[in-house]
């Protein structure tokens, strides 16, 4: 059977040629080799002397000598120089491998091999090579075979996997690796194979023999050939990357915490709401740091409670014998599907170590005293809790929730399995999670309490209910902005003035916040009592502006002094404006002041809204400017509104376009007055919170002529009978008998004082609305004054009197003089007490 030996053998890398020597020495035979090597046809070889034809002149002897001795039946082997026939230098050395023959006839030859040197060393020099990779490469080096199987291995692999690098041979890489790795590289190995195709930084994961740490290995394959170029395998040669792997995971770790914080210094904080800020930190951590997380506060810290009950250091958590202070869960979230979650029970994954039942958000509870989450709330500090073997969890960590040494909650991350368990690189971030969250939370705890407290002030400082004036009907409405915005410094007023006048004030304190409703406050105050002067509006707004420009902080004492030359300074100043109107129903005209407040609307009846032409004036707390007043008549079904700039201004449309807005919206003031402010609320679309709203609108309805008397008196000491009867028959007009007795007592006691005290004319005049007042005017200047009169004295008893009778009185100035006035309940109201015997005596 004749064999075919595949190509790629030893002798397609050395080439050997042969020739044959006669009895004679001459060359007999001539191979295809032979005239490759030495570049010498058959037909040019044969019959020539081998020694003369290819050997240097100074070897000819000895080379003779040798061709003698092999011809008597020695063998030989050795380097022989040689040339070809026209040349004279030599072309190379060969190793010849001479052995002797026999012809048919018995006579003595020789056959030749013959080998070029410079092939041998070329084999020599790639067995160096593939020594050096094999035997001193310090990384693991295979070569498979065809059949996938391992050929060679390097002492390197042997070191790692055991046994000697003959050990190896005829494995497989299941014999190293786990199931799923090693069918992906033997998927490789069968690919380069086919396609020969490299690949590089292939990597696998895998445990050495008798080691349970996992290690990465990079592994470069490529497909080996033969001389002749046949596939015969493919090398693999693996790199140790486990610290480098590691290294990058780390660095990877450590770029994902950097961006965790960054995004929860973007997200957290932005809202003042607890529960929006613990789910904006869920949010962040939830998948990108944990796969389970929940967040618990203290029920104190969310019901209002001045300081929560975690203080580190104190007992004041520990006294609680069930466990905890009681927390509430306020957000929770989780990256793991509801099916994973049913499957571990029913409860809260993780749960075990502190309570074994599922919270629902929204919930009010304890931790057990002994639990790590109780602990951790104590103390303050974080603490890791491993999951048991058949809890879904793998890894917790209870973080406390601290903001300026005080714990205001819990919140607790969870990893489950498949995910690794936490390091101390996590520990850190995790416990700067929550500290971030715990600051926000803790601004919005307080920030929550100043908005509650400024909102209680500013509510408190409202009209209360519905105002109600002479010959005016009112209706109001005040929007507080949205717990994202701060409260507001807005306010109004309806103010009743002697002579059934009122007062309509509108005003609003710039700024936000507590110290804005408190200023609101007193300058609410302030308006109501410089009412009670009743003083003409531009004093009242001078006034406030005096007391506006008093109401801030001054600076420290030594920033004081380095500014002595300038004066004080204030660290605060407070800045409002303000329109203060005084109506007269008589007259049916209105006084208007401003400093520097959207001007009033007025839409008359049969007419569009228009802009009242009222001077601005400066903002209280400027100062320097006087306020100017403008007096208007109003037609009777007239409206007036009075509003803050909330109502009209807003971040979606300029000023103009707002208040434009308004006017169009009171295109129909006969509507009732309560649905005219609704509609325009639900016009101006005013639920964007953006500013607190204050809408004071009035609707004019003067007094009727039959509702006023109204008689000069000339002076002289008769005028005194004359107005008894003047007022005598008033009343009886009005149906108020009853008043008579007590009315013609005190007309007579101020007409009298007017002609002892005053100058000019009298002048009488009786209001009848919801109360009866008697007005007693004349010209001088000096205000009457009430006194307690001595046993002795003879006079000074008749402001007393009036006092007594009366359910108030009062004197204010007018252009032209001083009123003196009085004001009684009509008999169908509440009216006055009878005086008793005893009062009416201690007068005289």
């Amino acid at each position: 059977m004749w064999h075919s030996s595949p190509p790629g053998s030893i002798y397609d890398y050395i080439r050997v040629a042969s020739f044959s020597i006669g009895p004679d020495g001459l060359v007999e035979q001539w191979s295809r080799r032979a005239v490759d090597l030495f570049g010498v046809t058959a037909e040019e070889a044969r019959g020539k002397d081998p020694v003369e034809a290819f050997m240097p002149a100074d070897l000819r002897e000895r080379g003779r000598r040798r061709v003698r001795e092999i011809l008597d039946g020695k063998e030989w082997t050795g380097l022989v120089p040689f040339r070809v026939p026209g040349e004279d230098r030599p072309r190379g050395i060969a190793e010849m491998y001479v052995m002797p023959s026999e012809t048919p006839s018995g006579e003595r030859a020789a056959l030749c091999i013959v080998v070029d040197v410079r092939a041998l060393r070329r084999i020599e020099t790639d067995l160096a090579a593939s020594q050096a990779i094999f035997g001193q490469s310090p990384f693991g080096f295979l070569l498979f075979g065809t059949d996938l199987t391992v050929k060679r291995a390097n002492r390197r692999f042997a070191t790692v996997f055991g046994g000697s690098a003959d050990d190896h041979r005829g494995r497989t890489v299941h014999d190293y690796l786990g199931r799923a790795e090693a069918d992906r590289l033997t998927a490789a190995l069968r690919r380069v194979l086919d396609t020969g195709e490299s690949v590089t930084d292939f990597e696998i994961v895998g445990a050495a023999p008798g080691a349970r740490d996992r290690r990465h290995w990079s592994v470069n394959l490529y497909r080996v050939h033969s001389g002749s170029g046949r596939p015969i395998g493919v090398a693999g040669l693996g790199i140790d990357i486990t610290r480098r792997h590691n290294t990058a995971r780390e660095a990877a770790s450590a770029r994902r915490n950097l961006a965790l914080l960054n995004e929860a210094g973007a997200r957290i904080g932005n809202s003042l709401d607890l529960e929006a800020t613990a789910r904006a930190l869920l949010d962040v951590a939830v998948p990108g740091f944990c796969d389970l997380a929940s967040v618990d506060l203290y029920q104190g810290l969310l019901t209002g409670d001045e300081a929560p009950p975690g203080r580190w250091g104190s007992s004041h958590d520990v006294g609680y014998g069930a466990g905890s202070a009681e927390l509430r869960r306020v957000a929770f979230a989780s990256a793991v599907s509801d099916a994973a979650l049913r499957t571990d029970g029913g409860h809260e994954p993780g749960s075990g170590c502190c309570g074994p039942e599922h919270i629902e958000v929204g919930a009010v509870h304890r931790y057990p005293f002994n639990s790590p989450c109780a602990g951790a709330l104590r103390t303050g500090r974080l603490r890791t809790v491993p999951g048991s073997g058949g809890d879904l969890v793998r890894s917790t960590l209870v973080v406390p929730m601290t903001a300026h040494d005080t714990v205001v909650g819990l919140v607790r991350f969870s990893r489950t399995k498949g995910s690794e368990p936490f390091g101390e690189r996590d520990r850190a971030l995790a416990a700067e999670l929550a500290a971030r969250a715990a600051v926000s939370i803790d601004n919005a705890r307080l920030y929550r309490r100043e908005h509650e407290r400024a909102l209680i002030l500013q509510r408190s400082l409202l009209p209360p209910g519905d105002p109600e004036a002479a010959g005016l009907d009112i209706a109001c409405r005040y929007l507080p902005g949205t717990a994202a915005t701060e409260v507001g410094g807005d306010w109004f007023d309806v103010i009743e003035l002697p002579g059934h006048r009122t007062a309509l004030v509108i005003g609003d304190v710039m700024g936000r916040g507590l110290r804005a409703a408190v200023a609101m406050g007193e300058l609410r105050t302030a308006v109501r009592t410089l009412a009670q002067l009743d003083l003409e509006p531009a004093e009242v707004l001078s006034h406030l502006d005096e007391i506006a420009r008093g109401l801030g902080a001054p600076i420290g004492a030594q920033q004081s002094r380095t500014h002595k030359a300038r004066g004080p300074e204030l660290s605060e100043v407070y800045l409002a404006t303000c329109v203060y109107a005084v109506y007269d129903p008589v007259t049916r005209r209105c006084t208007f002041a401003n400093a520097g407040h959207l001007p009033p609307v007025l839409v008359e009846p049969g007419k569009a809204a228009a802009l009242l032409d009222v001077p601005p004036g400066m903002p209280l707390g400027v100062g320097g400017e006087p306020f100017e007043e403008v007096e208007v008549e109003l037609p009777e079904g007239a409206l007036l509104a009075l509003y803050t700039d909330g109502l009209v201004e807003s971040r979606d449309h300029p000023l103009d376009e707002g208040l434009s807005a308004f006017q169009r919206a009171l295109t129909d003031p006969v509507r009732p007055l309560e649905d005219v402010c609704d509609r325009v609320l639900s016009t101006l679309n005013t639920g964007h919170g953006e500013d607190d709203i204050a809408l004071l609108m009035a609707r004019i309805q003067g007094l009727p002529g039959e509702a006023v008397g109204d008689w000069q008196l000339p002076r002289e000491p008769r005028s005194v009978g004359r107005a008894r009867e003047l007022a005598r028959a008033q009343l009886g007009a009005w149906g108020l008998e009853g008043l008579v007795d007590t009315v013609e007592l005190l007309v007579s006691e101020l007409v009298t004082n007017a002609l002892r005290y005053g100058e000019g004319e009298i002048r009488l005049r009786m209001l009848r609305d919801r109360t009866l007042v008697c007005e007693v005017w004349d010209a001088g200047l000096v205000q009457p004054r009430r006194r307690r009169a001595k046993d002795t004295d003879e006079g000074g008893r008749g402001l007393q009197l009036v006092g007594l009778l009366s359910s108030s009185w009062g004197a204010r100035r007018t252009p032209r003089g001083k009123t003196v006035w009085f004001e009684l309940d009509l008999p169908d109201g509440e009216g006055t007490a009878e005086p008793t015997v005893e009062q009416l005596l201690s007068m005289f």
